[in-house]
């Protein structure tokens, strides 16, 4: 595989990489252990904070309108008519266990749509209007086709406790206010994913498990976008922009996850992720293994280890090991443009999440959102359940936000944690480890019993069991990572590490702290600076006596 990505890179020509946010990951219930389906995603953005939203059920008197905001800038866009009774939303999911997730790939940028409804209000109006994915879908081409779209090319995972589902959408242009869009389900036994590229590429024109508007193929004629046999029309190639940020900035998140559990691995498709050569990596592949909410979890914390592309091992990475790159993520030396690898794992996350949907489970608990703030890697993922109605204060509104520090904003302590990590990441990331995964074992154990304890107990009875344990856990994870936070500041001040016995910070017998660990650099370090011209200036001589 390495020599395979050397002859790639020595061939690649990369301009233009500024990878795009958002990465949502699906699995279909025949791919998963206990028949569950499950979406994931990454919320990230430079200026989002991370809290939980929701709203309550309700209903709503005749000629009743609902104000449509612009759900990344909040301006206001317009209204548009209630319908008689909204389902009841906490965060991305709904009370029936319905999930809806994105990633934004833009396309082409004249046909950036003009209408009222933009991709955020999309999913939030859905959440409220529809039970099933099938019925999400309807939904969401009806308020488009009525209203408008008024985003860029954008994917959407749709997930209930049967289906899920994959739909690709983009506008007409300012000149037409609709939308066209096509919509694929996930075979059973299959993963996929979508990472802000559009990853449908040529589709069934007659097939129960895929919808597609019917002008799609002709629209696309009409701009000249494509002009070959209807059987041969690829969506991605037709509406997306492919070039090597489509692909390394972001098709590449798809093949870690695929990489990780296809059956038969992917390593073919390198020529594609690398250089746009070979088959385009396809939009589902089936799974070696059956996965559980806790391999989707560390899935969202991947920066590519173990592959080719492991930002641990390059020299970008430092002396400590660290998988993260500041952004611009593309540079230029000599005149020749280079980029850093784009993981699902950023340090610029608002909010992550594993929805895990079952009809086995009790009708309280049939959807799970596994829940987190700030970077998924080093984040506490806590239960949130499609009957939770109370978001906890430590993921609620007001506490805190992006410019207003909060002790008690579970976003906060996380980037307490994650801020320090970044700087010493090798040194600190097994402390961390520690403790989150610590919780969130402790967490699992919980849930399963709580599963258990309210089997056949009344709805709302049940309801308020799952509430308690979402609140109990939540605090405690923000707590136990405020006291992380300051145990890693303790510890790791001004580059030493301080040595420990018995579980506390070793003194010696006069209660003085004892020498600490001076942990140094990695030997990559040492070698990129003997190696630069002015590394012979460090170079130790022998002193003639």
């Amino acid at each position: 595989m390495n020599k395979l990505l050397t002859t790639f890179l020595l061939a690649a020509v990369m301009t233009g990489i500024e990878a795009e946010a958002c990465t949502s990951l699906i699995a279909s219930r025949g791919a998963t252990a206990d028949g569950s389906t499950m979406i994931t995603y990454a919320a990230d953005s430079h200026t989002l904070y991370g809290e939980l939203y929701n709203q309550p059920a309700a209903d709503h008197e005749k000629g009743a309108m609902r104000k449509i905001f612009d759900w990344d800038t909040g301006a206001y866009r317009g209204e548009i008519p209630e319908v008689s009774h909204t389902y009841a939303t906490i965060g991305n999911m709904n009370e029936h266990g319905l999930t809806i997730a994105e990633s934004t790939w833009g396309g082409r940028h004249e046909l950036e749509g003009s209408g009222l409804i933009d991709y955020g209000s999309l999913i939030y109006i859905t959440l409220q209007r529809a039970k099933t994915a099938r019925e999400a879908i309807k939904v969401m081409t009806d308020l488009v086709n009525e209203y408008g779209y008024g985003s860029e090319g954008e994917s959407f995972s749709i997930a209930d406790p049967e289906e899920v589902w994959v739909m690709e959408l983009i506008g007409k242009g300012a000149k037409d206010k609709g939308a066209v869009w096509v919509a694929r389900r996930v075979p059973e036994g299959y993963i996929s994913g979508h990472a802000n590229h559009a990853r449908i590429h040529k589709f069934p024109l007659d097939d129960a498990e895929t919808i597609y508007s019917p002008d799609v193929i002709e629209f696309a004629r009409q701009q000249g976008y494509f002009d070959g046999k209807d059987e041969d029309f690829d969506f991605s190639r037709a509406y997306a922009v492919t070039d090597a940020g489509a692909l390394r900035g972001c098709d590449a998140r798809v093949w870690s996850y695929f990489n990780r559990f296809a059956e038969g691995g992917v390593d073919e498709y390198l020529p594609w992720i690398l250089e746009g050569k070979g088959e385009p990596l396809p939009l589902w592949v089936k799974v070696d293994r059956k996965l559980n909410s806790d391999d989707l979890k560390w899935m969202m914390r991947d920066h590519f280890e173990d592959t080719p592309l492991d930002m641990t091992k390059d020299i970008g990475a430092g002396p400590f090991d660290v998988p993260y790159r500041w952004r611009p993520m593309s540079f230029t030396v000599d005149s020749v443009e280079y980029t850093h690898e784009r993981a699902i794992a950023t340090q610029q996350t608002g909010f992550s999440f594993v929805s895990s949907m079952n009809a086995d489970r009790p009708d309280a608990m049939k959807g799970i959102l596994w829940f987190g703030v700030d970077d998924a890697n080093t984040c506490v993922y806590v239960p949130v359940f499609n009957s939770t109605e109370t978001v906890p204060f430590q993921l609620s509104h007001g506490n805190g936000d992006l410019y207003d520090l909060s002790w008690d904003a579970m976003f906060w302590v996380n980037n307490y944690v994650a801020n320090q990590a970044y700087n010493r990441y090798s040194q600190m990331i097994p402390d961390i480890r520690k403790v989150q995964s610590g919780l969130e074992a402790d967490i699992n154990s919980a849930v399963a019993e709580v599963k258990q304890s309210i089997a056949g107990m009344p709805y709302k009875e049940a309801q308020a069991n799952l509430q308690q344990l979402t609140n109990y856990w939540t605090a405690k994870a923000t707590k136990d990572y405020k006291a992380l936070g300051d145990y890693l500041f303790v510890k790791y001040l001004d580059g030493n590490i301080k040595r420990e016995k018995d579980g506390q910070f070793e003194r010696n017998e006069a209660g003085q702290p004892v020498q600490p660990v001076f942990g140094g650099y990695n030997q990559r370090h040492f070698e990129s600076i003997a190696k630069r011209p002015d590394g012979e200036r460090l170079r130790v001589v022998e002193i003639a006596q």
